[in-house]
Order: C-alpha cells, then sequence, then structure tokens
C-alpha cells in the first residue's frame, strides 16, 4: 500500500462542508419514514412499513447511477458500485439498517436541526425534554456544528438513519466522481436489525465481498471490532387457573411465580444498570400474562462465551429452583443464540481494521477500539464468514427521545469511509 494525501486521490479537493447538507437532507428525510421493527411479528421484514424507506433507497440507487439494484424478498436492499481502478482489488461491502428500535416511540418523527449549536441547552419543544451538554459531554464538544433531534415525543432514528444517509451520500459522490480509484464497492440496506434479524442466511453470499463494514457506531474515531455475545432467553410459566372465589388450596398464580423469578435474580449485580466495561448482564425486557400464565422476555449479554453461558445457567437454575416449590406449574426456559462476539474471528485478519484506523488518522482523527457493550449485523456477518468492523457514524443517545447526532460527525464519515475504499482500491484482490 502507499501513502499519500487524501485530496492526491480524489476529484479535486475536498470542502470541508461539502458534504453537510445533502447529509441533512437525506437524514431529515429518512428520519420522517417509520421503519420500527417488532419482534412479535414473524414476517420478513417484521414490519410493511420498514419497505417504505427500503423501496425509496432502492429507487436512488438506481437514479444515481449504481448497478446490480435488488430488493431481495428477505428485505435486503443491494446494489454495486462498479470499480474504477485497472487492477483486481477487493470487494468491500458497506451496510447500515433501516429499522428503529422498538424500544421508544417511532411514529411521526419530526427532526429538528439546530444550527451552529452554541454549547446551550436545547430545549425540545414536545414531551419536557431537555438535551444539556453538562449531561452529556459529548454535546459541549460541538460548538459550530448543526445538530439534529427529534422534537422529544419520539425517537430520530439517526440509529441507523444516520448509516444510511451517510452510505447513500458517499455513493452519490463516488457515481459523480468515476476518478475516484476504488474496487467494487457493494451497497446493503437491511431490515430488522434492532430485533436480531438482520443477517439472512442468503446475505453473505449476495453480498459477494470478502469484507465489509456496518455504519452503526458512535462516537468519531470509533473502529469496533469487539462486541457483546447474546442470546435471547424467555421463560414461559404455566399456573393453575380458577375463579378466586373457590381458589383456596387450588390456585397456582403464573404471576406470583414470575416475580419469585424475578426477586431470585442478580439485583445490584448483573443488570444493565449495575454493570460496565467488560461486565455481562441479565435484562429483563419485556414480561406478559395473567394468573394463568405469563411470560419472561431476556436478553442476556456478554464478551465471553464463558460468561455468557453462565448467564443463561443462572436463569435456568432459578426457573428450577421456583419449579420445585409448585410442582403443579410448569415453567419452561428456553435460551436462543443471537450473535457473537466478532472479536473471534477478526482477531485472525486485522486488515478490514488497520485500514480503518489508517483513513482515520489520515483525516486526523484517532481511532478508537473500545469494546461495545452491544452488536450490530457485522457481529453475525463476522460469524457467517464476512469479517465486518462497525464503523462511527456521530449517533448519540439512541433508542429515546434525547437521541441526537452532528451534522458534520456524519461529514467526517463520509470523508473517512471515501480514504477507506480509496485504500482498499490500492489493496490487490
Amino acid at each position: 500500500m502507499k501513502g499519500g494525501s487524501v485530496h492526491a486521490r480524489t476529484a479535486g479537493p475536498i470542502d470541508a462542508k461539502m458534504f453537510d447538507r445533502e447529509l441533512e437532507e437525506r437524514l431529515v428525510r429518512y428520519c420522517r419514514v417509520d421503519t420500527q421493527s417488532d419482534e412479535s411479528s414473524g414476517t420478513t421484514p417484521s414490519t410493511a412499513r420498514q419497505l417504505d424507506l427500503l423501496r425509496m433507497l432502492a429507487d436512488e440507487l438506481g437514479a444515481m447511477g449504481a448497478q446490480d439494484v435488488a430488493l431481495t424478498d428477505y428485505g435486503a436492499v443491494l446494489a454495486t458500485i462498479p470499480a474504477t481502478v485497472p487492477h483486481p482489488a477487493p470487494t468491500i461491502a458497506l451496510l447500515a439498517h433501516v429499522d428503529t428500535a422498538p424500544a421508544y416511540n417511532a411514529a411521526g418523527v419530526k427532526p429538528i436541526v439546530h444550527r451552529d449549536y452554541k454549547g446551550q441547552d436545547i430545549v425540545l419543544p414536545e414531551g419536557d425534554q431537555v438535551l444539556s451538554p453538562a449531561a452529556f459531554p459529548y454535546l459541549a464538544g460541538k460548538i459550530g456544528h448543526d445538530i439534529i433531534t427529534s422534537s422529544g415525543s419520539t425517537l430520530l432514528g439517526a440509529d441507523d438513519k444516520a448509516g444510511v444517509a451517510i452510505i447513500m451520500t458517499l455513493a452519490n459522490h463516488l457515481l459523480r466522481n468515476p476518478s475516484i480509484a476504488h474496487g467494487t464497492i457493494r451497497v446493503a440496506f437491511t431490515p430488522d436489525e434492532e430485533i436480531g434479524r438482520g443477517v439472512d442466511q442468503r446475505l453473505p453470499a449476495d453480498l459477494r465481498a470478502p469484507f465489509a463494514y456496518t455504519l452503526d457506531g458512535a462516537e468519531v474515531g470509533e473502529v469496533v471490532y469487539e462486541t457483546f455475545s447474546a442470546d435471547r432467553a424467555v421463560v414461559s410459566i404455566e399456573g393453575v387457573s380458577i375463579h378466586p372465589g373457590d381458589a383456596k388450596g387450588k390456585l397456582v398464580n403464573a404471576l406470583h411465580l414470575a416475580a419469585k423469578i424475578i426477586n431470585a435474580l442478580p439485583h445490584v449485580t448483573r443488570t444493565p444498570e449495575t454493570t460496565e466495561g467488560r461486565e455481562g448482564f441479565i435484562h429483563l425486557y419485556q414480561m406478559s400474562g395473567t394468573a394463568a400464565a405469563a411470560e419472561l422476555s431476556f436478553i442476556l449479554r456478554d464478551f465471553e462465551r464463558e460468561g455468557l453461558a453462565s448467564h443463561g445457567e443462572l436463569l435456568r437454575q432459578v426457573c428450577a429452583a421456583v419449579q420445585a416449590t409448585e410442582p403443579r406449574a410448569k415453567i419452561a426456559c428456553t435460551i436462543t443464540p443471537q450473535y457473537r462476539n466478532m472479536r473471534y474471528w477478526l482477531e485472525k485478519d486485522m486488515r478490514p481494521v488497520e485500514l480503518a484506523r489508517r483513513a482515520c488518522r489520515e483525516l486526523g482523527i484517532e481511532p478508537v477500539s473500545t469494546p461495545i457493550r452491544g452488536g450490530t449485523d457485522g457481529s453475525r456477518l463476522t460469524e457467517m464468514g464476512v469479517p465486518t468492523p462497525n464503523l462511527f457514524t456521530g449517533m448519540q443517545n439512541i433508542h429515546g427521545p434525547l437521541e441526537w447526532i452532528s451534522v458534520q460527525d456524519m461529514a467526517l464519515s463520509v470523508r473517512m469511509c471515501l480514504r477507506l475504499v480509496e485504500l482498499w482500491g490500492e489493496e490487490k484482490a
């Protein structure tokens, strides 16, 4: 690989603000489309509304001149940006997910652009929400930036429509400037990442790329190659139902058994609110039921396989102990694998990580590879044979009403990706 300045390889110097307005327009427009996924749905995508944005993106990619544009029957949009280098270079893929998290209201998003931020509290007009640099120090470093928020009654959806906007802006720039040297680039937009179904078994083959990146990271400089490993657990409780007026010695209340299970699990350790760094957790995120039957939904997270297994075993032991107190009930604990720490595979070939770090440094950005307490489509893709680190977008406070992003942070992501595809273009396939 050869060194050199960014400007020597692009179609003329890059104005520091050249991507700002396009990114702003795209993000605002995409965020207005309700694409919330639904874990209880059995369809693919889990919600038909995700197709509204997926079809829009397919149309826009076709209009800008991308090749092989397709919307697959598993709900992914795929497209190709043809190579401009004369030699065979590795194909790389860039991915983002279109769905927004089910955790908070995502209907009727009204994005607001706060231009030339001066460091003040940002008071959102709905929901009595205040975005304060005192509470969120990263915001304090964005003086002069254009900050995009929701109106306060919904999430914004920058997770991951910021990634979508960044990839679309990059694709538009590359297709308009064929003098920029790069190999073949595959673009993919996936549904249902937020509910763990973003990577269909057919996606790795359809990508036709040996390496990929997700644009689904946060602070500027993030080049993530280590994520949580994850399982989902469902505890089903079947009690004995009878009229409460005639219940003495007969009723077995499923809700009471559910409460016993919850109370027997750790409360001051192994929960999201009591852990940080590399500590894993057992997270009860949903419960429902009646005296007759109840269901508890958990996510289990840890950076190591052994830790993840221990969380599952503890949950099983608690269920078994509560079952032993009431043999008339039926308690079942079902644990389903979701994804695994991408580090297990990426540490065997760090080239995608090192090239992303180099792209950052050449733009004066110090790369950061802190393990993230979450996962991305890249976790599943890496496990399925396509090494896929996660790159920054700038998104902050995701999954809630105080979600925000800097337009200028997104522009840095576009510039970093531009340099990254040039570096891959210098590699030999």
